[in-house]
């Protein structure tokens, strides 16, 4: 690190769990984000004050006037943009030194396998379950751990999946790619402005805490939020053994 960087990252460099070499390695870091709406605008933001060497920025859409509620890296003046593109110059204005990858496009299971490949930590911020499982899986057979948001109406929930450790459940033991149910969408049942900060800048700190090596990750917990009453429950989750993305699946029976 030269001076610049050891003056901009003192703050961090300070902290006993952190230090210098914690600093060094989110430096050296790369880190994809799927989603720039409401989760993945604090979560790019936090990245970048904190240093991340390189983000990929992932999402198929453009800025809309409804978004400005609640997601805090676009600006009305920039309604109509691509929310990659609005992203990339948010991060910019607060760290230039942050090397960025703005992928206007809604990738499939095939891109996410290679864009997962390159990444050190990926953040899903997304907000539908196909894309979730495509990321679920292309992290459990790169090996590359995974924090996961979601925020809807004054509900909201963190979890990080980390498949290096062999006691790690993955998003498919928690939510069965099989499952049958109604998307949620924040057009049709709306989401507490604020909610979607306090999720995604959590999501941001499990990011670091997992480059830095700092503090212990929120693996293997479901953390949920309950805005109304601001009261968190903390579920524990086992892994599945016989999970079809990262356990053993159950033989099937002698014909």
């Amino acid at each position: 690190m030269d001076d610049t960087q050891l003056l901009r990252y003192s703050r961090h460099i300070l902290l006993d769990e952190l230090g210098v070499e914690g600093q060094r390695r989110i430096l050296q870091s790369r880190v994809l984000v799927v989603g720039l709406g409401g989760l993945g605008s604090p979560v790019a933001l936090y990245l970048a004050t904190a240093g991340v060497g390189q983000l990929t920025l992932v999402d198929h859409d453009t800025v809309d006037l409804t978004n400005l509620q609640r997601q805090i890296a676009h600006t009305q003046a920039r309604v109509g943009q691509a929310k990659v593109e609005s992203a990339r110059q948010a991060v910019l204005a607060i760290n230039p030194d942050v090397c960025i990858a703005a992928l206007q496009e809604r990738a499939n299971a095939q891109r996410l396998a290679t864009l997962v490949a390159q990444a050190d930590v990926v953040l899903d911020c997304s907000d539908n379950f196909e894309t979730r499982q495509a990321l679920n899986s292309a992290c459990v057979r790169q090996r590359v751990p995974l924090v996961s948001g979601a925020a809807i109406r004054f509900d909201g929930q963190l979890a990080v999946y980390d498949p290096r450790h062999a006691e790690s459940p993955c998003y498919a033991c928690v939510f069965p790619p099989d499952t049958q149910f109604e998307e949620t969408r924040c057009a049709t049942l709306g989401v507490f402005a604020p909610l979607v900060g306090i999720i995604g800048s959590m999501q941001a700190a499990e990011a670091l805490k997992l480059l830095s090596g700092a503090g212990h990750p929120a693996v293997g917990r479901l953390l949920m939020l309950d805005g109304r009453d601001m009261r968190w429950t903390d579920i524990r989750l086992p892994r599945n053994p016989h999970c079809p993305v990262c356990g053993t699946p159950i033989p099937a029976p002698p014909v």
